[in-house]
């Protein structure tokens, strides 16, 4: 079932004479400002990288920034916006319409481990819970556009809204909030949701930082080998 989308909006690039490195080489080039003479030298920067990550030397990576695109929920945007090394921009429900809803399956509760879930309930709750939200949600969106066709603004209308309405924003970090953000959310005490969103990004990351990924593979497989 598809619940969310992530796509790669910006990168930050280099300009005038460095304006030929790629992200990942202007990270070189930025952490050696003490060693000017050896700046433009890129046949190491593979090393530099993995030196850095392995002695979690995570300054360096605040040089290059990585906007995505993300559509999701309400509820799974609330846990996103926890992260505050990024800036975040978000549809407003005070000034355009919302959209729809999305609809979830059900898991059952971890009796052990509170941040987990676990999917082995029946057929019927499972057939049970889509039916009920699908009932809820369609209830509160006809009620929201009754409101908006009576004329309530839509900052107010937006009160009767659920958790599901849809919502898209643009999620902006560095190299190094990426990082964090990947060693938090891709772990299994994550809500699945929220964890497959962390996933789509991190192949967005790897697309764009591509030697940096080798290395987090190989410093934390445990995380990155089964990030889907």
């Amino acid at each position: 079932m598809e619940t969310c989308s992530v796509k790669l909006i910006s990168l930050t690039k280099p300009s005038g004479d460095l304006e030929h490195l790629s992200a990942e080489e202007l990270i070189a080039y930025t952490a050696r400002v003490s060693n000017p003479a050896n700046q433009m030298n890129q046949e190491t920067t593979p090393r530099l990288l993995s030196y850095c990550i392995r002695n979690k030397h995570w300054s360096i990576f605040e040089q290059v920034n990585m906007t995505v695109e993300i559509e999701t929920s309400r509820a799974i945007a609330t846990q996103i916006f926890r992260h505050r090394s990024f800036s975040f921009q978000e549809w407003s429900t005070r000034y355009a319409e919302a959209t729809g809803v999305i609809t979830y399956p059900a898991r059952r509760r971890d009796d052990k481990n509170r941040q987990n879930s676990i999917d082995d309930l029946t057929q019927p709750v499972k057939d049970w819970f889509q039916r009920i939200q699908g009932i809820n949600n369609a209830e509160a969106m006809q009620r929201y556009k009754t409101a908006l066709e009576n004329g309530i603004a839509k900052e107010q209308a937006r009160f009767l809204l659920p958790l599901s309405t849809k919502t898209k924003l643009y999620m902006c970090g560095s190299a190094r909030s990426w990082i964090t953000y990947f060693l938090v959310r891709l772990d299994k005490s994550t809500q699945l949701e929220h964890r497959q969103i962390a996933s789509q990004c991190f192949q967005v990351f790897t697309g764009v930082f591509p030697q940096i990924t080798s290395i987090l593979k190989s410093e934390y497989p445990e995380l990155f080998n089964n990030e889907t």
